[in-house]
């Protein structure tokens, strides 16, 4: 049998603290090692402890911005093999990709409502204790709607390579079939990566994003 999660808590409104705690202690493969209650004090409980995880609100003193994504990229750097839940009120998409931004593994950003029974947040926690990326389904809608956007500012060359991507074409595949070379293929998906703000960081495809975000497009398109 494997041993309990070990987490930290992260929270500064004494309430949902409170409830976290609630939820954390209702799981019995969980074990609270430690609780802060603004970003100096999570990076120290979390040097402290060596969690395997840490649940922490996005927004926390000192700034009450992004503290939560702050420890997120300060631990992948220090502590990579540390897990971080993010928790937020808002379906912030800008703040999912700044999260990711610094690599996916091992990271969650939820909606808080999301895991309100301990059995969402005992699954969230051992997903990412095992490495794995869990995002909130209305953290990908507002993602989604972010890169239908963006496809839109696509050129008709770029529009066509991202189409023979999305059919699972090779890059070489893809200049053989425009007539182009492969070097020119992969400039223009070089750009559509940056005309949609995609990454090439660990644990997340820009190929597979782009994609989905074409796919997306064409249904928008098809219902109006």
């Amino acid at each position: 049998m494997a041993a309990p999660a070990r987490i930290v808590v992260a929270e500064d409104c004494g309430l949902t603290r409170s409830g976290l705690l609630a939820l954390a202690s209702a799981i019995d493969a969980v074990q609270v090692v430690g609780v802060a209650d603004d970003l100096p004090s999570l990076i120290d409980a979390v040097h402290r402890t060596n969690p395997d995880v840490v649940v922490t609100d996005i927004r926390m003193p000192p700034g009450g911005h992004d503290e939560g994504v702050q420890a997120a990229i300060t631990l992948s750097a220090e502590m990579p093999d540390v897990g971080v839940v993010v928790l937020s009120q808002h379906r912030d998409a800008g703040l999912a990709e700044r999260l990711f931004s610094g690599g996916a593994r091992g990271r969650a950003y939820v909606v808080k409502e999301g895991i309100a029974e301990p059995g969402a947040l005992a699954r969230v926690i051992d997903e990412v204790r095992a490495g794995r990326v869990v995002i909130d389904p209305v953290i990908v809608a507002g993602m989604l709607e972010e890169r239908v956007t963006g496809v839109e500012r696509l050129t008709p060359r770029e529009r066509d390579v991202l189409a023979l991507m999305a059919r699972g074409r090779s890059n070489s595949a893809i200049a053989a079939q425009l007539g182009i070379s492969r070097s020119a293929v992969e400039k223009n998906i070089g750009s559509i990566f940056q005309r949609l703000g995609l990454a090439d960081d660990d644990g997340v495809s820009p190929r597979v994003a782009a994609v989905l975000a074409w796919i997306d497009a064409q249904g928008t398109e098809g219902s109006t």
